[in-house]
């Protein structure tokens, strides 16, 4: 599991308990059906509505890349796995990088190699690896979206449910005791919409996307780097071009391109 999404969950309804306490608010008025289903239930079918089945089936894959932990290649490694086939390919041709297809499981990597073995120009490897990396954009962002369409939607879905508690506590004005309970208990429902919104379904899509862009980021310096080899650019010259990629303090961890 990734420690510090479940960090954040767990702090997110900390926030949330302890506010009330401090604030003097009985934990139980959170139990109210009425605003929890509201707010649950209106959010799941608003974000069905709106999103293909094809898309939503992969919403279990998604919980899972948000609070796993995936193991993606760092920046640096990357820079130093290219430079590393830059010089073996410079050294002994593109041909010897066939051993290196055995010791890889990412796919994008192999179809560069594979690109680069089948003698692709670098417009054709620099055109098949970008819309490769479109591609998965593009499914990321959908999967993105369906949790930002979740943190739209609540917030909205919570004034909705305060209507509907006003109005009925707006029935009987007789009894001022249960008015101003019925009241509180209408604004529940505004409480749980925002909660849910904005302390998950908001940073839970901008989790999605942080992740997107670092696996971009190091597709995006293997494209550069199979483009460079299949030019035949020194290694030396690769390096500086990759180096632009990666913040400044980890540009002393890469090996290679000497």
């Amino acid at each position: 599991m990734d420690i510090f999404g479940i960090i954040g969950l767990l702090l997110g309804f900390t926030s949330l308990i302890v506010g009330m306490i401090l604030k003097h608010v009985p934990l139980t008025a959170l139990k109210n059906p009425a605003a929890i289903f509201i707010i649950l239930v209106g959010t799941v079918s608003a974000v069905i509505l709106a999103t293909p089945g094809s898309e939503l089936k992969n919403i279990g894959k998604l919980f899972g890349v948000l609070f796993g932990k995936t193991k993606y290649i760092k920046p640096e490694e990357a820079v130093a796995k290219v430079l590393e086939m830059a010089e073996t390919s410079r050294k002994n041709g593109i041909l010897s990088l066939e051993g290196q297809i055995a010791s890889e499981s990412d796919p994008f990597i192999i179809h560069g190699i594979n690109l680069l073995m089948d003698g692709a120009n670098s417009d054709q490897i620099y055109t098949s690896l970008g819309e490769d990396i479109s591609a998965m954009e593009g499914r990321h962002a959908a999967g993105a979206q369906i949790f930002t369409q979740a943190g739209t939607y609540a917030p909205t879905l919570g004034v909705l449910g305060a209507v509907f508690g006003l109005i009925a506590a707006l029935v009987d004005l007789s009894d001022i005791e249960k008015l101003g309970a019925a009241i509180s208990a209408a604004f529940v429902a505004t409480l749980l919409g925002i909660f849910t919104g904005y302390v998950l379904w908001h940073p839970m899509a901008n989790r999605l996307k942080r992740k997107s862009r670092q696996e971009v980021l190091v597709k995006t310096i293997f494209m550069e780097g199979f483009t460079g080899i299949c030019m035949g650019t020194n290694p030396k010259i690769l390096k500086d071009d990759l180096l632009n990629y990666i913040p400044a303090g980890q540009r002393a961890k890469v090996k290679g391109g000497e």
